[in-house]
C-alpha cells in the first residue's frame, strides 16, 4: 500500500505517521530521511545534494526527484510506503506519477490532514520537541507527563526556532501559496481524502484506518 501524506506543518502528520507505519508495517519516508540516507550511502545523487546543501542552496527538482526514485526502488519499499514531505509542487507530483508508473505501481491513497490555519498557528507555537529522540509534544493538546521532559527518553524539550509566532506565519503563508495547489491536482485524479486534524489523535487515526481499510 503506497500512501502519500499531505497537510500543513504542525497538522499532526508525524504523530499519525508513526501509528500508520506500526499498524501497516510500511516505512515512513520523509524528504529529510531520503536526503540523509542518500548522503550516508554516498550515492551519486546524494553527493550532489550534499555539495548543494553545504553551499546553502536549495536542492533542485531533478536531484530531489532522482533521490526519491532511488529510495522508492529500495527493497524495504516493496510492500508499500508512507511518503511525507514530497511532492511539494504540482511539477513534483507529476514527476512522482512518472516514477510510480516506471515501477508498475501507483499511489493508492492521498491523505490530507486538514486544519484551520488560525488554529494551526496556536498548535505550532505551543509545540515542543525532544532534543534527544525528536518526539513532538504540545503544551496544551499533547503535554508530556513532566514539564519539558520527554516521556519516551527523558530528554529535554525545546521550542524550535521556526515555531516562533513570526516564523509560523511565514511558513503557513508559503504552504498556502506553494502546496495547496496539490490538493486540486489530486482531487482531479479522484485520489484525495481529507481528515479533520482538529479531532483527537485517536479519532484522526480511526478515520485514517477507515480510509486505508484492511490493506497491508
Amino acid at each position: 500500500m503506497n500512501i502519500l501524506f499531505m497537510g500543513p506543518p504542525g497538522a499532526g502528520k508525524g504523530t499519525q505517521a508513526e501509528r500508520i507505519v506500526n499498524k501497516y508495517n510500511i516505512p515512513h519516508i520523509s524528504t529529510g530521511d531520503m536526503f540523509r540516507a542518500a548522503i550516508a550511502n554516498q550515492t551519486e545523487l546524494g553527493m550532489i545534494a550534499k555539495q548543494i546543501v553545504e553551499q546553502g542552496k536549495l536542492v533542485p527538482d531533478d536531484v530531489t526527484i532522482g533521490i526519491v526514485k532511488e529510495r522508492l526502488a529500495e527493497p524495504g519499499c516493496k510492500n508499500g510506503f508512507l511518503l511525507d514531505g514530497f511532492p511539494r509542487t504540482v511539477e513534483q507530483a507529476k514527476a512522482l506519477d512518472e516514477i510510480m508508473l516506471s515501477m508498475g505501481r501507483k499511489i493508492d491513497h492521498v491523505i490530507n490532514i486538514d486544519v484551520d490555519m488560525e488554529q494551526l498557528k496556536a498548535r505550532l507555537i505551543g509545540r515542543r520537541m525532544c532534543k534527544s529522540c525528536g518526539v513532538a509534544y504540545h503544551i496544551d493538546f499533547n503535554p508530556p507527563k513532566q514539564i519539558d521532559v520527554c516521556d519516551k527518553c527523558g530528554g529535554d524539550l525545546y521550542q524550535r526556532e521556526d515555531d516562533s509566532e513570526e516564523k509560523v506565519g511565514t511558513r503557513l503563508a508559503a504552504y498556502t501559496e506553494q502546496t495547496l495547489p496539490l490538493l486540486d491536482y489530486y482531487k482531479a485524479l479522484d485520489n484525495l481524502t481529507s481528515v479533520n486534524g482538529l479531532d483527537t489523535i485517536d479519532a484522526v487515526f480511526e478515520k485514517i484506518q477507515n480510509i486505508l481499510g484492511s490493506q497491508s
